[in-house]
């Protein structure tokens, strides 16, 4: 598990390419890697990977299988790149973020970056499929950090976040600019009570659910818009 909290950036330094297989040596910081053994996990651009070699005091190497490859932006990357990395949470740790896998559910877009005196504001394009998770003041995690969402159109399909000063500095989030891909993972708690509740209601109105959607959407409205997950406290 980890907490959403990026704990520094790391340079990949090499890359090298097997059948199905994708093995990265990322340099770290100075102490980043003290007691990291073999085994052990390293949220990357907030995805979950495993130490398979130390190489240095400062490096180590990961294998990333081609399926996370596909699912996940580390497939665009070339040496010299910088990813966000944290590592796995110790018990007892405080969540300063909010609990994450590290598991990332889909690839997004950034559409749009506006700054303003003292944030960024990120508009995030969302596929059709997960736009049901995201509500307004809930929580997503982007390349594994913790943020908090500001608005969302579930319609046009985007939700937009504000990045303070100090999170464009501990992250890589400076150098983001409109089009490029970020690793999204969605609140599992968030997840869970949506498709309860999606359940719920399809077997309670099982088929009159139909026609409340039609009447629903001549008002412009959806019965998502009546699903808010409830909030956990951070």
């Amino acid at each position: 598990m980890f907490t959403g909290i990026v704990q520094a950036t790391a340079a990949i330094a090499a890359i090298e390419d097997r059948a199905g297989l994708r093995t990265f040596t990322l340099d770290f910081p100075e102490g980043f890697c003290k007691d990291l053994e073999i085994g052990a996990s390293v949220a990357t651009d907030g995805v979950c990977l495993t130490v398979t070699s130390l190489v240095s005091p400062t490096r180590a190497n990961f294998d990333v299988m081609l399926q996370s490859l596909n699912i996940t932006t580390l497939g665009s990357y070339v040496r010299g790149d910088r990813v966000n990395v944290e590592r796995a949470a110790r018990d007892g740790a405080e969540i300063g973020g909010h609990p994450l896998s590290g598991h990332i559910d889909f690839s997004a877009t950034l559409v749009d970056v506006r700054h303003l005196e003292n944030n960024v504001v990120w508009r995030v394009a969302v596929p059709e499929p997960f736009r049901k998770y995201i509500f307004a003041k809930g929580y997503i995690a982007i390349h594994g950090a913790s943020l908090t969402v500001a608005e969302v159109n579930r319609q046009e399909g985007w939700f937009e976040v504000w990045l303070i000063p100090e999170t464009l500095r501990a992250t890589v989030f400076a150098g983001k600019k409109a089009g490029d891909a970020l690793n999204i993972e969605i609140e599992r708690s968030t997840q869970v009570v949506v498709d309860t509740v999606r359940e719920t209601v399809q077997e309670s109105l099982g088929r009159l659910q139909p026609v409340l959607e039609a009447l629903l959407k001549e008002k412009g409205l959806t019965l998502e818009d009546f699903m808010q997950a409830p909030q956990l406290p951070r």
